[in-house]
């Protein structure tokens, strides 16, 4: 079985244990295909496929994969999933359909000018820094409510969830239960948790949108050719 072969059946099994695990009262949660460091040669099998949600965590990289494939499939949706600095907000805007690491008020304001400026309308979650985890964006559990505020009343920005990484200890159900709370409080309809590893947990926490990378594509060390 070739690589990409293998890629489209990790996918579908994936999708049999969302099945399994998911609140049966619930849509399906949509699956991200973190394609991080992945050439698009490696992607397009997918793609033909019918998937339709990929990750990316740079500007740059997104910039250069996905430009004319976006333009060649309009029904393709791109994540930004990894830190986004206020001067990379325009290009974030022209090119992606969804914000995951919305985490401070000069970011919002920024993405907000850059929707005006180009007459584009994104999706946005509020990344949790559920740890306090120096090392990792996000904002902390008793900052958020404050930013929230700020987007609805100084912004148009259109926040529909949460987004939480958590500390690798092991106790992710832990952080998906406190978060899943949060999200529900806030009346958010959507949450951005879970990956390779946890996905299946973070279904129990009502996850909506799973940030799913190695246990589709394969590990990022070896050979992406």
């Amino acid at each position: 079985m070739s690589i990409i072969d293998e890629s489209i059946n990790k996918l579908n099994l994936i999708q049999q244990n969302i099945e399994k695990f998911k609140n049966k009262k619930s849509s399906p949660p949509h699956v991200i295909c973190v394609s991080k460091t992945f050439p698009i040669s490696r992607l397009m099998p997918l793609i033909k496929s019918g998937h339709k949600h990929f990750g990316e965590n740079k500007v740059q990289e997104a910039e250069s994969k996905w430009q004319g494939i976006k333009k060649e499939n309009p029904d393709l949706k791109l994540h930004m999933i990894g830190k986004l600095q206020s001067n990379k907000a325009k290009k974030a805007v022209d090119l992606f359909d969804y914000v995951h690491s919305l985490d401070s008020k000069k970011l919002a304001q920024a993405l907000n000018k850059a929707e005006d400026n180009l007459n584009k309308k994104l999706s946005y979650f509020i990344q949790v820094n559920i740890g306090s985890e120096n090392q990792k964006s996000g904002v902390l559990i008793n900052e958020i409510e404050d930013l929230v505020k700020f987007c609805s009343q100084e912004t148009k920005l259109n926040i529909i969830g949460l987004m939480v990484l958590p500390p690798n200890d092991g106790e992710s159900e832990k952080y998906f239960e406190i978060v899943s709370k949060l999200n529900l409080d806030l009346r958010f309809k959507e949450l951005s948790m879970g990956m390779s590893s946890d996905y299946t947990s973070a279904l129990k926490f009502n996850s909506t949108f799973l940030r799913i990378g190695s246990a589709i594509l394969g590990d990022r060390n070896s050979t992406n050719n």
